[in-house]
C-alpha cells in the first residue's frame, strides 16, 4: 500500500476481521503471544473444548449422515412455528402444489377419521400419516399411534416418503403416553401397578420406534427432516426421564457427534443438572464412566466461568470427582488434566501413570517435568506430545485472562511451548521453526524471533532453504485484504530487514509484489546515489528521494513486523513497545543481547519517520545554506516528526533559522513546505564556487596577469624557434 488512504483502509479491515465476542472489550482484540509471559505460557493448561470432549463419549450412527439445515435449533420460547414452516416447505417441494394443497386442507381438520374418509384419493402413506398427525395434534396419542403403525405396515414400495416420519412420530406419541399427563383416561381407572406397567410399555415402544427411525434412514427411506438424528435426542430424553444417566449421555453424545447443536446443548444441560445434585446423590453416579467423563468435560472446558474466575462450587465438584474417580483408564489423561488445572499435581502424576501415550498425557508430563526443574525431560515430553496429537485436533477459540484470544490447536500449542525451551538453551532456529509451524496462531511469536533473535544470516538461510515464494496475491485479493500465508509474510519480513540493514539488491526478490519490489529498488538506488553521485546537489537530491520513499512507504518497506511499528497490523494500533531486555527467568543473557542488538533505531512507533527525517537532514548537508532547497528539505524533515517528536522537529527548525535563507512560507514551517528546487541549488553551488574563486584570487590579479603574459610570450618564442 502506498498511500495513507490505503493504510487507513487496511487498519479498518484488520479491526473488523478481529474477533469481537464480548461487549466488555473496548476496541480491537489481539492474539495471545506465548513469549510475552513465558513462565505463564509453560505453566498453564488451556481450557478444553466441551464439544470436542463430549464427542469422545458417543459415536455417529452409520448410515444417517451429518446434520444440516434441516436440524433446527429450538426457539428459546418453545415455539414450534419453525418446525411447521419447515415441514410445509418440504411437503410442498415433495408433493407438488396440487397434492400439497390437499394435504394442507386435511391437516386443518380436527378429526383424524374425517381425514381418512376425505383423503381416499391420496396415496395410502399420505392419507394415514396425515390422519395420525391430526390425532397427535389433538393429543390423542393412542389413535395417532395406530395410524402411524398402519403406515409402517404398508408394503415398502408404498411408504418411501413417510416411513421415517411415521416411525419418529410413533415414538413421540408413545413417549407422550409414557408421561403422567399423557396416560389415557381409561388407564387412570386401573390400579397403580397396571398404570406403571402401561407407562413402562409405552416408554419401551417409544424407544423401539426411535431406533426403527434410524434403521429406516440407514435403509434409504426419505429423511428430509433429519429425523434419524433427532431420534437420538428423543430416545436420550426417555432414558434421562427413567434415571438412566449413562444411556442418556451416550445418546446425546452420539447426536452431538452428528454435529447436532441439540445434542451439544442437551449435554450441557445434563452436566449442569449433575453438578447441582446433592453429594449423596452424585457420588454413586460417579461410578458410571459416562457421568464421570461428562463432568470432566464440563470442568476441563470451564463452562460457566466468567473473566477466568472459577466459581466456588466448581472447586468442590472437581474435588468430589477426583476423589471418587476410581480407576477409569479410558479417562485417565483427562482426569490428570483436571488435577493439573485445579492444582492437585500429585494427583495428576498418579493419573498419568495410567494414562498411556496420548498427546494430552505427554503434554502434562512435560509440564510436570518443568515443575520439577527438568527442562531436558520436558523437551522430550513436548516432542512426544506433538507427535501424538493429530494435526487436525482443534479445541477451538478461547479468551485469556487479559482478553487476548487463542485458537487452541494442541499440536501447535505444544510446539510453541517447546519453542520457549529452545530459546532458553540457545537453539534459536529450532525455536523459530517450532513457532512457524503454527501458521497464523503464533505468527507474532515467530515474527518476534525472526526480527529480534535470529541474525540476518540465520533468517535468510532458513528462508532460502525452507520457505519458497508463495503465489502472488491477485489484485482482487489485495482489494479484499485477504490475509497472506505466513510464507509470504515471512519473506516480506526478511525483505524489510534486508532493506533496513542496507542490503538493497538482496532484499528485492523477497518482496511479495512487483509494486513493492519497484519501490524497494528505487529506495535502494537512491541510497546508493546519495553516496556516489559526483555533485553535492545530485547527492542531496538522491538522499531526499530516499527520504520521501521512506516516509511515504516506510511501513511497507522498512516497518518492523512487531514492535515498534507493528506492520502486522498495518501500523494501525499502538501496542506495547518492547525496549531493551535484561536477562532473567526464562530469558537467557545471549538472547537478551541479540534482542538488544536488533532494536529499532530509534525504538519508536513509525521509526521510519526518523529515518526519513535523518536522510533529509543529510540532504541538507549537501546543499548551499542560502538555497531554497536547503530550507525545503529541513521543512519536510521537521514536518515528518512534528506530531511524533516535537524536540526533533524543533531541532530541524532551529537549524533552518540559524543557517537557512528567508523563505515566505517559513511561518508554517513543517506544515507548508515547498518542494525543494535542486536545479536551482546546483546553479547556486556553481555560482558560489565561482564567487569564492574570484574572491580568493582578486589580491593576486596583477601578478596572475603578468604570469599569463610571460607564459604566452614564452610559448610564442618556442613556436618561432621550431619554425
Amino acid at each position: 500500500m502506498s498511500t495513507p488512504e490505503r493504510r487507513h483502509r487496511l487498519a479498518l479491515a484488520v479491526a473488523f476481521c478481529l474477533p469481537v465476542l464480548s461487549a466488555q472489550a473496548c476496541g480491537p482484540e489481539f492474539p495471545l503471544s506465548l513469549l510475552d509471559d513465558r513462565a505463564q505460557s509453560l505453566a498453564e493448561l488451556p481450557e478444553g473444548n466441551f464439544a470436542f470432549e463430549v464427542a469422545r463419549l458417543g459415536k455417529p450412527v452409520p448410515g444417517i449422515g451429518q446434520s444440516g439445515d434441516a436440524t433446527l435449533a429450538p426457539y428459546w420460547d418453545g415455539s414450534s412455528e419453525q418446525y411447521v414452516q419447515q415441514r410445509d416447505e418440504i411437503e410442498q417441494k415433495e408433493l407438488g402444489d396440487a397434492l400439497y394443497q390437499q394435504v394442507k386442507r386435511l391437516r386443518s381438520l380436527t378429526d383424524a377419521r374425517q381425514v381418512e374418509d376425505q383423503g381416499l384419493d391420496l396415496p395410502a402413506e399420505l392419507r394415514l400419516y396425515t390422519a395420525g398427525a391430526v390425532a397427535f395434534g389433538q393429543a390423542d396419542y393412542v389413535l395417532a399411534s395406530d395410524y402411524f403403525r398402519r403406515v409402517l405396515e404398508l408394503p415398502p414400495e408404498q411408504r418411501r416418503l413417510r416411513s421415517t416420519w411415521a416411525a419418529y412420530s410413533l415414538g413421540r406419541a408413545q413417549a407422550g403416553l409414557s408421561r403422567p399427563e399423557g396416560v389415557p383416561a381409561e388407564e387412570t381407572q386401573r390400579s397403580e401397578e397396571d398404570q406403571r406397567l402401561f407407562v413402562q410399555e409405552a416408554a419401551r415402544a417409544a424407544t423401539e420406534a426411535f431406533r426403527q427411525t434410524r434403521q429406516l434412514v440407514a435403509q434409504g427411506y426419505a429423511d428430509p427432516l433429519e429425523l434419524g438424528i433427532a431420534s437420538l435426542g428423543e430416545e436420550a430424553l426417555l432414558a434421562h426421564q427413567a434415571g438412566d444417566w449413562a444411556t442418556a449421555i451416550r445418546l446425546y453424545a452420539s447426536q452431538s457427534a452428528h454435529q447436532s447443536t441439540t445434542g451439544y446443548s442437551s449435554l450441557r444441560q445434563l452436566s449442569g443438572e449433575l453438578a447441582r445434585l446433592p453429594d449423596e446423590q452424585l457420588v454413586p453416579l460417579l461410578a458410571l464412566a459416562q457421568v464421570q467423563q461428562l463432568l470432566t468435560a464440563q470442568l476441563l472446558s470451564r463452562i460457566g466461568w466468567y473473566n477466568d474466575q472459577r466459581p466456588n462450587d466448581e472447586q468442590h465438584l472437581a474435588d468430589l470427582l477426583l476423589d471418587n474417580a476410581g480407576a477409569d483408564l479410558a479417562n485417565a489423561d483427562r482426569l490428570a488434566a483436571l488435577s493439573y488445572q485445579y492444582g492437585r499435581y500429585d494427583n495428576a502424576a498418579r493419573f498419568l501413570d495410567k494414562a498411556g501415550d496420548s498427546g494430552l498425557a505427554w503434554w502434562l508430563r512435560a509440564k510436570l517435568a518443568l515443575r520439577d526443574g527438568d527442562a531436558t525431560r520436558a523437551a522430550e515430553a513436548y516432542a512426544k506430545a506433538a507427535r501424538a496429537f493429530p494435526a487436525e485436533e482443534d479445541w477451538g477459540y478461547r479468551r485469556t485472562a487479559n482478553w487476548d484470544y487463542e485458537t487452541v490447536k494442541p499440536r501447535c500449542r505444544v510446539n510453541g511451548e517447546n519453542a520457549i525451551l529452545s530459546l532458553q538453551r540457545g537453539d534459536y532456529l529450532d525455536a523459530f521453526d517450532l513457532l512457524l509451524r503454527s501458521d497464523d496462531i503464533y505468527w507474532w511469536d515467530a515474527a518476534t524471533v525472526a526480527e529480534r533473535v535470529l541474525t540476518l544470516e540465520e533468517l535468510k538461510g532458513y528462508v532460502d532453504a525452507k520457505v519458497p515464494a508463495a503465489k502472488p496475491q491477485t489484485e482482487a485479493e489485495r482489494e479484499r485484504y485477504q490475509p497472506r500465508p505466513p510464507a509470504a509474510r515471512l519473506r516480506d519480513l526478511l525483505a524489510r530487514r534486508l532493506l533496513r540493514e542496507g542490503q538493497y539488491a538482496e532484499a528485492l526478490p523477497y518482496f511479495d509484489s512487483d509494486a513493492l519490489r519497484d519501490a524497494a529498488r528505487r529506495y535502494g538506488q537512491a541510497r546508493i546515489d546519495g553516496e556516489s553521485r559526483w555533485t553535492s546537489a545530485g547527492r542531496a537530491e538522491a538522499l531526499y528521494q530516499a527520504a520521501v520513499i521512506a516516509r511515504e512507504q516506510g511501513m511497507e518497506l522498512l516497518g518492523y513486523e512487531m514492535s515498534p511499528d507493528f506492520q502486522s497490523l498495518g501500523g494501525a494500533f499502538a501496542l506495547r513497545q518492547v525496549g531493551p531486555q535484561e536477562a532473567g527467568g526464562l530469558l537467557s543473557a545471549d538472547e537478551a543481547k541479540r534482542q538488544n542488538a536488533s532494536l529499532a533505531q530509534p525504538n519508536s512507533r513509525y521509526h521510519y519517520r526518523w529515518v526519513a527525517a535523518a536522510l533529509a537532514g543529510r540532504a541538507a548537508d549537501q546543499l548551499p545554506h542560502s538555497s531554497q532547497a536547503f530550507a525545503a528539505v529541513l521543512c519536510k524533515a521537521s514536518g515528518w516528526l512534528l506530531y511524533r517528536d516535537l524536540t526533533g522537529a524543533r531541532a530541524y527548525y532551529r537549524r533552518y533559522v540559524e543557517e537557512g535563507p528567508y523563505v515566505p512560507w517559513a511561518a508554517n514551517f513543517g506544515q507548508d513546505c515547498e518542494a525543494p528546487d535542486f536545479d536551482a541549488a546546483a546553479r547556486r553551488v556553481r555560482e558560489e564556487r565561482g564567487q569564492w574563486l574570484r574572491t580568493r584570487l582578486r589580491p593576486y590579479k596583477y601578478l596572475l596577469a603578468g604570469a599569463l603574459t610571460l607564459g604566452i610570450a614564452i610559448w610564442l618564442l618556442r613556436r618561432r624557434r621550431v619554425a
